[in-house]
C-alpha cells in the first residue's frame, strides 16, 4: 500500500505541474517538502489528515490515493513545440493517466471488455498519399460510413473501442494518442480546442492515423505529419463527395462555397482546399493566391465561417449513470469515479 500511495501522490502532483515545493507552498508548509519526498518515496504513509490536506490542494478526492486500477501507457511521442515544456507534457500525460484508471475500473464494474482490433492491421506500410485514400476508403467501408459526412468523430471513435480524452495544456499542443496496457487505443486532445470544433474532428482524425498505420522507416517526421493530416482530410470529406460538391476541376472557389462544405462536413476551409489539391481539382497557383488572400483578410486563425457542431466523448458519462441507475455503483462511488464531491455530484445528477 506504500508504494500504491506513493505513485498515485506523484501522479497527482505532477497532474497539476507542481514541484515538491510547489505543493508544500500550496499547503501552506503544513507538509514540509522533506515529508512529501518522503510519501513520494513509498518510506512513510501520511495520517487522514494529511491526506485530506495533500487531496484538497491536488484537487483530487482521498480515494484516489488508494485507487489501485492498473494503467500503463505506451509510447508518447509528442511534436516538438518551442513552449511545450516538460512540465506540460507531464500534466498531459498524468491527466490521461488518472481519466483512464477511472474509466477503466468503471468498465470493470461494467463487466464490459476493452478488446480492439485495428481496422487496418492488413493494409502494410504507408509510403503515399495513393495508400493513404486507399486507407481511409477501408476505414469508412468498415465502419459503414459511406460517403457521408461524419455528424461526430469523437462519438464515432469512441463506437468502435477508442477511449477520447480531452485533458487541460498550455502552450502548443493538440493531441496524442497511446495504448494503455497495451491493447486500449487512446486518443487525447486539448480541451482548450473546445471552441473550434472542427480542429478537434481533425486532430482526433490525425491521431487516429498515427494509432492505425504504419509508416515507412525512410519517411521523416514531417512527412508522417503530412501523411497523417491527409488521412484526417480524406476522412472527412472523402474524394466522391467533395469532387460531388465542386466538380472534377476547378480555377476559383468562393469564401462562401467553402463554408457550406465546412459546415457540412466539418472540415475547415484552410483544410478543404489543401484536400482539393490533393483531389487534382484546383493546381498550386490557385493555393499560393487562396493563403494569401485569407492572410490579407487575417482569416489563417479566424475563418470568417464556422463549425457549429458539437465534439465531446459521451461515453463514459454514459456508463456511469448506467452503473449508477441498475445499482451496481453507490452514489458515492459513482462521485469517486467522476472525481467530484458527493454534494457535488448529486446536485449534478438531481438536476440531469
Amino acid at each position: 500500500m506504500n508504494q500504491i500511495f506513493a505513485n498515485r501522490l506523484k501522479s497527482a502532483r505532477l497532474l497539476n505541474g507542481f514541484s515538491l515545493q510547489d505543493l508544500a507552498d500550496k499547503i501552506d508548509n503544513k507538509i514540509s517538502r522533506q515529508a512529501i519526498f518522503k510519501y513520494e518515496s513509498g518510506a512513510v504513509v501520511p495520517n487522514s489528515e494529511m491526506i485530506n490536506i495533500l487531496a484538497d490542494a491536488l484537487n483530487v478526492r482521498p480515494d484516489y490515493f488508494s485507487r489501485v486500477t492498473t494503467v500503463e501507457l505506451g509510447q508518447i511521442e509528442f511534436r516538438k513545440q518551442s513552449n511545450f515544456s516538460v512540465k506540460e507534457q507531464n500534466k498531459v500525460v498524468e491527466q490521461t493517466r488518472e481519466y483512464l484508471s477511472r474509466y477503466l475500473e468503471l468498465e470493470m464494474i461494467l463487466n464490459l471488455d476493452s478488446i480492439f482490433q485495428n481496422p487496418l492491421k492488413d493494409i502494410g506500410v504507408i509510403s503515399s498519399k495513393n495508400q493513404i485514400d486507399n486507407a481511409s476508403e477501408q476505414l469508412r467501408e468498415k465502419w459503414e460510413l459511406g460517403m457521408d459526412s461524419i455528424c461526430s468523430v469523437a462519438e464515432l471513435l469512441e463506437e468502435n473501442g477508442i477511449k477520447i480524452i480531452a485533458v487541460h495544456a498550455d502552450g502548443l499542443f493538440d493531441g496524442l494518442q497511446t495504448l494503455v496496457n497495451g491493447k486500449v487505443p487512446v486518443i487525447a486532445y486539448n480541451s482548450k480546442l473546445s471552441d473550434k470544433p472542427d480542429r478537434i474532428r481533425f486532430t482526433l482524425l490525425h491521431e487516429l492515423a498515427h494509432l492505425l498505420l504504419s509508416f515507412s522507416d525512410d519517411l521523416s517526421s514531417s512527412q508522417r505529419e503530412k501523411l497523417c493530416h491527409q488521412f484526417a482530410a480524406s476522412m472527412l470529406l472523402p474524394k466522391k463527395a467533395l469532387v460531388q460538391e465542386l466538380g472534377i476541376k476547378r480555377n476559383k472557389i468562393s469564401i462562401q462555397e467553402l463554408g457550406y462544405i465546412k459546415k457540412e462536413y466539418g472540415i475547415s476551409i484552410q483544410a478543404i482546399v489543401m484536400r482539393a489539391l490533393d483531389c487534382d481539382i484546383i493546381d498550386s497557383g490557385f493555393i499560393g493566391k487562396f493563403f494569401n488572400y485569407l492572410s490579407l483578410m487575417n482569416w489563417r486563425t479566424e475563418e470568417p465561417i464556422s463549425y457549429d457542431g458539437v465534439e465531446k466523448s459521451k461515453r463514459f458519462d454514459q456508463l456511469l449513470y448506467r452503473a449508477l441507475s441498475e445499482e451496481q455503483i453507490s452514489t458515492s462511488k459513482a462521485a469517486a469515479l467522476k472525481n467530484m464531491k458527493l454534494a457535488d455530484f448529486r446536485l449534478e445528477f438531481i438536476t440531469m
